[in-house]
């Protein structure tokens, strides 16, 4: 599992102040950690796969980002980008009450609701400046009192016109969810058993203290209303999660817990009584966690043994091999998850992050092609573009390092900086070169970016 850092994401809601109640269409602005795991979007794409073919939306032009983010919320900020937080997938207790908030999601992207959203907050804000106007006019033909209550007032009404353009997607997007899980052969029943268990209470003590014109989604007890009866309709309504599936859904959400708690509080979640597959696991990613290197390696070896065709166990084994020092013994197992689930971008790091470690010049060249093969399935990945940079450069290749920087830095959006790599590069690569020519049009690129940035 590895770590990154999202740049802000500047989402619809620009301007508001908007209260976010578990499923929601995008927040203002989002910058937050998000978390690359192979096994965990392998397992969340599963579910999501189906419903986006539903919705008529390609998978292949989608992205999924997991954001370590305790809190119970997942949002879109386009029609191709779903967040999802780590909160969420530790708080559902089934594979289908994820499916349903997955599918809600969906619907705000199938309906283009934030597009639509942006151009609803222009709208609003139309009478709000003009309310603001005639608040300065009347202040200035010497009626103060009133042309304060004109300006303070002008944003409750762009705010109570947007609240109930909100509501509305937010109906939409419940009744679009309800189709999809429908349409891919699955119950809708999810999304309501979670809404009713996490949401409907709280929203009951809190309702009454918020005005209806503030709320920008309706109440959870008539959005329940409105799906029960389209749920109960369906074909499929009693249709239930397999075996595999609740298992992949344990399984994820005790390798969450193993990473992100406290070691301490793993080990009493999942006590050593607990011989179960999940607690093995999240007990061995915790050891790994607090530096117990024995006790992880002999937790995960024995889940490697024991489901030998499981990529993630040999994964795991690999990394805590790699994490104590032991990184010639980390090999086999990187390669072993590889071959389990080839063509893994995430995968391929681990593998060439491990074979650089091992600093000779054979296991070098190997890291380079395998890096390189990982950036050709995903192109903005920023750590194979480190790993890879940080290989050519033991290789004494300053022209291909630079590159490589310059692709990391434009792959995270840090223009200026993929400006000065990617010159760098140029003085140092064989001119009209394939990567000649890719350093000189990142250079071009990012001139642009940072330029259209310092206009504002």
């Amino acid at each position: 599992m590895s770590r990154t850092i999202m740049r802000g994401v500047r989402g619809a809601m620009a301007g508001f102040a908007m209260a976010a109640l578990a499923v929601t269409a995008a927040p203002a602005a989002y910058a937050q950690g998000s978390i690359r795991d192979v096994e965990i979007e392998t397992t969340i794409r599963s579910y999501w796969d189906p419903i986006l073919r539903a919705a008529n939306i390609d998978p292949a032009d989608t992205e999924l980002v997991i954001v370590q983010d305790s809190s119970i919320n997942a949002f879109v900020t386009d029609s191709h980008r779903m967040f999802i937080h780590t909160g969420l997938i530790s708080a559902v207790e089934t594979p289908n009450e994820l499916k349903g908030v997955i599918a809600h999601e969906t619907g705000h992207m199938a309906g283009m609701h934030v597009s639509q959203s942006r151009e609803a907050i222009g709208r609003a804000m139309r009478p709000a400046f003009i309310s603001i106007g005639l608040g300065i006019l009347a202040i200035a033909a010497g009626a103060p009192d009133a042309g304060a209550a004109l300006i303070a007032g002008s944003q409750q009404f762009a705010y109570a016109d947007f609240a109930r353009f909100t509501q509305a997607q937010e109906s939409k997007a419940d009744q679009a969810a309800a189709t999809f899980m429908e349409a891919s052969g699955q119950s809708g029943q999810g999304l309501l058993d979670f809404a009713n268990r996490q949401f409907r209470y709280n929203e009951m003590r809190s309702a009454s203290r918020i005005p209806a014109w503030m709320r920008t989604h309706p109440l959870w007890s008539d959005r329940i209303q409105a799906l029960r009866q389209r749920v109960g309709e369906g074909e499929h309504r009693n249709v239930v999660d397999t075996p595999a599936e609740i298992q992949s859904l344990k399984l994820i959400q005790a390798k969450l817990f193993g990473y992100i708690e406290r070691p301490s509080r793993t080990f009493i979640k999942y006590p050593d009584t607990d011989t179960s597959v999940t607690a093995r696991y999240a007990r061995s990613i915790a050891a790994m966690q607090s530096s117990d290197f024995p006790r992880a390696d002999r937790e995960a070896e024995s889940l490697a043994r024991e489901f030998p065709a499981n990529p993630y166990y040999h994964e795991l084994v690999g990394e805590i091999l790699l994490n104590s020092g032991r990184v010639v013994e980390s090999i086999p197992h990187h390669r072993r998850a590889l071959e389990l689930k080839p063509d893994s971008a995430l995968l391929q790091v681990n593998l060439g992050r491990a074979l650089t470690a091992v600093k000779t010049d054979a296991s070098n060249e190997e890291a380079i092609t395998v890096l390189q093969a990982a950036t050709r399935i995903e192109p903005n990945n920023a750590t194979a573009w480190f790993e890879l940079s940080q290989a050519y450069d033991r290789k004494g290749d300053e022209g291909m390092a630079r590159l490589a920087s310059a692709e990391l830095r434009f792959a995270v959006g840090d223009y200026a900086a993929a400006r000065s790599f990617a010159e760098r590069a140029k003085e140092r690569l064989p001119r009209e070169t394939q990567s000649w020519v890719r350093a000189a049009d990142i250079a071009t690129i990012s001139e642009t970016k940072v330029r259209a940035a310092q206009r504002g």
